[in-house]
């Protein structure tokens, strides 16, 4: 078996997810570590394009940029969403077709602009005059879509304020983009990260489609909906198979949209976070006094290496250990940095082994998407998260 390391140099030889388990019971490792399985993050596109149909796939390569990801994807005929020019030159450098990378970030810096447009990428995200005033100047003639902003869904992590344009300023924008010799084609948003049920996505749908309305009503032949992400993995919570996840969202879709000539999807944490697992280990069980109710379990991975997703608990991990025949007991789930922030889970406390000490590995399941990339360099002086690639 050959295993490559986090600078991903190189493609390496596969095995099926089911062997992520047996190879991390098989080695040791001296740092928190990512195992990844790309045989089941192509399992997963599979999956998805099954339900998405006519949809582009554009994997957002924010969740993991991991080279051999992208080399598959790249085979597999994926489209891509590109978040910064360093995404960007990654995908081009691996074979990607620069028309299938949307630069889907809404606040660009001008010069990566221009070294998109150069590259031979031609659509572009905006939610602002100053954005479209950049991309008018730096990609003339460019295709541009408008991010909107949409109430909250329900999802486990909303995305409702950063990004997007309100209603009554979306048509304005798509107005002001064809007077600078742009081509408003469409919209997107974002239902929010981690959406379990697709029927949740049933009012965002119902906002857009009315602002869609207003821009045909005002003259815009619009051919593009960006869907966007949201699409879950499993965290413990019962979610749909893939395939019929998104065949439902695709439904909903149609019945508001029509045959719209473009459906794009981005899809990063329903494409890889079950293809990872992360090797941890236990450095410290205590309690803070007699009658504590919690014991206090520390591990060797927190917050700022590579689990940032636990912020306000959004992300619910899933744990195992080599005492997971014994019984359980409430801890609160603590990081190794000298930051009281680095607490993962205190509100709803982890059931975890009562003889579980430090030393003992911990296994993070379906931890694929969003940990490697949010790993710090060096927060502390710990090292970064490492990946391997079986």
């Amino acid at each position: 078996m050959h295993v490559t390391h986090a600078d991903f140099s190189a493609a390496s030889a596969v095995v099926p997810s089911s062997r992520l388990d047996a190879f991390v019971a098989a080695n040791r490792f001296d740092k928190p570590t990512l195992v990844l399985d790309i045989d089941r993050v192509e399992a997963q596109y599979h999956a998805l394009a099954a339900g998405l149909s006519s949809a582009d796939i554009h994997y957002a390569v924010k969740a993991n940029p991991a080279r051999q990801i992208i080399e598959r994807l790249v085979a597999l005929g994926s489209h891509f969403d590109a978040a910064s020019r360093g995404e960007i030159e990654l995908c081009l450098s691996l074979g990607a077709d620069p028309a299938h990378i949307s630069f889907g970030n809404t606040v660009k810096r001008a010069s990566d602009i221009a070294f998109a447009h150069q590259a031979g990428i031609d659509i572009f995200a905006a939610d602002a005059e100053e954005e479209l005033e950049k991309i008018a100047e730096n990609a003339p003639g460019a295709q541009v879509y408008i991010r909107l902003i949409v109430d909250a869904s329900g999802a486990d992590w909303p995305l409702t304020r950063k990004f997007g344009t309100s209603r009554d300023k979306a048509v304005r924008l798509m107005n002001m983009a064809r007077d600078l010799g742009l081509a408003p084609v469409g919209v997107s948003f974002h239902v929010g990260s981690q959406t379990r049920k697709p029927e949740m996505w049933a009012d965002t749908l119902d906002q857009v489609a009315a602002i869609w309305a207003e821009a045909l009503d005002a003259g815009h032949d619009l051919s593009l909906v960006n869907i966007g992400g949201g699409f879950p993995a499993f965290y413990g919570d019962e979610i749909a198979h893939p395939t019929d996840y998104a065949a439902k969202v695709m439904e909903m879709v149609r019945a508001r949209f029509g045959d719209t000539p473009r459906v794009m999807a981005e899809p990063g944490r329903g494409l890889v976070a079950e293809a990872g697992v992360i090797a941890a280990e236990v450095l410290l069980v205590s309690r803070k006094s007699d009658d504590d109710l919690c014991r206090w379990v520390f591990l060797d991975i927190g917050k700022f290496s590579g689990l940032a997703e636990t912020i306000d608990e959004a992300i619910r991990y899933q744990f195992t250990t080599d005492r997971d025949h014994e019984d359980t007991g409430p801890c609160i789930l603590a990081g190794p940095s000298c930051d009281s922030a680095d607490v993962l889970y205190e509100k709803r406390p982890v059931a975890l082994p009562v003889g579980l000490k430090s030393g003992d590995r911990i296994v993070i399941r379906n931890c694929g998407a969003y940990t490697s990339s949010y790993s710090s360099v060096g927060f502390n002086g710990f090292p970064p998260l490492d990946v391997i690639v079986i």
